[in-house]
């Protein structure tokens, strides 16, 4: 075969081969690429839901588990000592022949226990009861606070998606003006002057739009970061539930007895009693605590049955603990400033949050009710006026302009009152966890 026939076989191989592998390629079916699970938009449910659990209040619950385990350190006596010697070993005379059974040294096995007084060990456990008391209306507060700032982030997350739907409207509606005033002045019925304000309001819609897609990013990462990792936040689902009603009463109560319910008063509360526990502890400690001990001593030649008892207690005839107690104290008093300052604070953010709940109410009613029918029927007065030709186009983006910050300000009362709403209802509710 010549070199001829060879390449023309060789040519003939390769071609036959790629032509296998392309319908092979196409025979085969192309597997779909992998995609992310959509994840439905977040409801009002789903965010209080999630920031009961976030990561602010499971660090303060590993602190209530820290305070639950310092009550069983609290909560036991002295453990018992046990005690080996050996004694009496002559270093001068020595011990003497024999095994080591059988020389002259003291062996003893004791055993001792101090018994406290002054009633230390029920001082000490109130003390660390109170305290986790303390760390258990942590856990609340912490819950009530997280539960407000993602119910105000959730909110925030809904105002900016009803703004940034808002301005595309007007952004749509202002490029259609400006395009219908370039044919308008092309056919020479308008001048260009006019044309060139529409053109300028058009852009301003579109940088307005960017800045709102801006404002709704911040309010979704704001809100991611409330509720942690576990909960991706894709969006807020705009369900007409979640948004308070106008019409809705806000709950009575009285202030100063809602203070009192509270979980950081009561958390204050608490720490005032696990103070007066160690007041109490400290206290105690002036009542000298007695050792008892007993212990069977051998001494070869002399007895294989030797008895001692014991009895210990320390002399603090020069220190009175002044110290302890002066620190116990000092601590007692700030706590109950702590606690003097809690209720007043608590008392008037109490009252802010009822003020803020009526006055965001009204302001909505009145947006609602008056202010926003009313732009929105001057708005269309300009639109078909200006259709006949009976309005400039300056007039026109006058009154846009006017029913647009309208409805941009309808939107933020009616966030303000969700979350004046919110926070009142969650302040003024018991406790969130048992």
């Amino acid at each position: 075969m010549s070199i001829r026939q060879w390449a023309a076989h060789a040519a003939l191989f390769t071609w036959t081969v790629t032509v296998l592998h392309a319908q092979a390629q196409t025979a085969a079916p192309t597997p779909p690429p992998a995609t992310v699970p959509a994840r439905a938009p977040l409801r009002l449910d789903d965010v209080l839901r999630g920031a009961r659990e976030n990561a602010a209040v499971t660090i303060t619950r590993r602190a209530l588990d820290a305070a639950r385990a310092d009550v069983l350190s609290a909560d036991h006596a002295p453990a018992p000592v046990l005690t080996a010697k050996s004694s009496s070993i002559d270093l001068q005379n020595g011990i003497g022949a024999g095994s080591l059974a059988n020389k002259r040294i003291d062996n003893s096995l004791g055993i001792d226990w101090t018994l406290e007084r002054g009633g230390k060990r029920r001082a000490r456990v109130d003390a660390a009861e109170r305290a986790a008391e303390a760390a258990q209306a942590d856990v609340d507060d912490t819950q009530v606070q997280q539960v407000i700032a993602a119910g105000n982030a959730y909110f925030d997350l809904l105002g900016a998606q009803e703004r940034l739907a808002e301005v595309g409207e007007i952004e749509r509606s202002a490029g259609q003006l400006a395009s219908t005033s370039n044919r308008r002045v092309q056919a020479g019925d308008l001048a260009a002057q006019e044309a060139s304000r529409a053109e300028i309001e058009s852009q301003r819609s579109r940088l307005e739009t960017r800045t709102a897609e801006l404002d709704r990013e911040r309010a979704r990462l704001t809100l991611a970061q409330l509720l942690g990792p576990t909960a991706p936040v894709r969006g807020a689902d705009a369900n007409p539930a979640d948004w308070p009603g106008t019409g809705a009463a806000l709950p009575e109560g009285d202030v100063d007895a809602l203070v009192e319910t509270r979980a950081d008063v009561r958390a204050a509360l608490a720490r005032v009693a696990a103070n007066e526990g160690r007041l109490a502890l400290a206290e105690a400690q002036r009542s000298a605590d007695v050792t008892l001990g007993v212990s069977i001593d051998r001494y070869p030649g002399v007895s294989n049955r030797l008895l001692e008892v014991r009895a210990s207690i320390p002399l603090n005839w020069s220190y009175r603990f002044e110290g302890e107690i002066g620190r116990a104290q000092a601590e007692l008093a700030q706590a109950r400033e702590t606690l003097a300052k809690t209720r007043h604070d608590a008392r008037l953010e109490l009252l802010r949050l009822r003020a803020e709940a009526e006055n965001n109410q009204r302001r909505l009613q009145t947006f609602e009710g008056d202010i926003l029918t009313r732009a929105r029927k001057v708005a269309d007065n300009a639109e078909l006026a200006y259709r006949r030709g009976a309005m400039s186009l300056t007039d026109l983006l006058d009154a846009r302009r006017t029913v647009r910050a309208t409805q941009l300000d309808a939107i933020n009362a009616r966030v303000d009152h969700a979350k004046a709403s919110l926070a009142w209802r969650l302040r003024t509710q018991p406790s969130l966890s048992p």
